[in-house]
């Protein structure tokens, strides 16, 4: 696929927006967000692969970079890749369905993502991100989003793990969906009772990352090519 000024212009442009986004605290959906917003979203034109989180935590809020904790190193295990190669977003786009860390709940657990970014950003979004062919699905709330804007909604009630079941089914999809659990430790114990993911999962996932995001993938020369798709390093330059 060929690129165009006129696409990446709207993409930067739409980035823009999402980076002075302030509807959470200025138009909220039931409280307003408790800190002042940070949106974190990392996407390119060229990125074939895309992971679809569900929402910053405080640390990533802090640092500016997704999956920037434990999770994330789990997640980049599961995925076969290096923290270069997760970040080089010419090749990896993560975009979560809440942009913004929502803040603690009262037991001091994350809360869920907000509900202002799907409907005000995300449509918007993957229409600007026609090269993707695949997204990796992680959590209930990227999984529900993403399997219904392609036609193939969970069933209601359905579990993550019923979902994640669901991964040879949901691979005809285009966008291909691989739809993962939560790499948070919390779920470790789901792992141990369920050694398929590993298995049987996991190979595929490390097989479709290096076929879109390998060595060999996509890459721009130069810092600021990736700054280019990256809100934090764009508000902090």
């Amino acid at each position: 696929m060929t690129f165009s000024t006129e696409s990446e212009t709207v993409l930067a442009a739409l980035l823009a927006d999402v980076g002075a986004c302030r509807i959470c605290v200025e138009r909220p959906q039931g409280a307003p967000l408790p800190h002042e917003p940070r949106p974190v979203l990392r996407v390119s034109p060229r990125a074939r692969l895309l992971i679809a989180g569900q929402a910053p935590g405080m640390r990533v809020h802090r640092s500016g970079l997704p999956f920037d904790d434990p999770s994330g190193d789990r997640l980049r295990d599961w995925m076969g890749v290096d923290r270069e190669t997760f970040y080089d977003v010419s090749r990896i786009g993560v975009a979560a369905m809440s942009f913004c860390f929502p803040g603690y709940d009262a037991h001091g657990g994350d809360l869920p993502p907000r509900r202002e970014c799907a409907p005000h950003w995300h449509d918007a979004l993957f229409s600007a991100l026609p090269r993707v062919e695949t997204i990796l699905a992680v959590g209930k709330y990227a999984q529900a989003y993403h399997l219904r804007r392609l036609g193939a909604p969970p069933r209601p009630g359905a579990s993550v793990a019923e979902t994640v079941g669901r991964w040879q089914e949901l691979a005809a999809l285009r966008p291909r969906i691989i739809p993962l659990p939560h790499p948070s430790w919390r779920n470790t114990a789901w792992l141990k009772r369920n050694p398929w993911f590993a298995e049987e999962l996991l190979p595929v996932v490390r097989a479709e990352v290096a076929r879109l995001a390998g060595a060999g993938g996509p890459r721009r020369s130069g810092s600021g090519a990736a700054r280019r798709g990256d809100i934090a390093s764009q508000r902090e330059s």
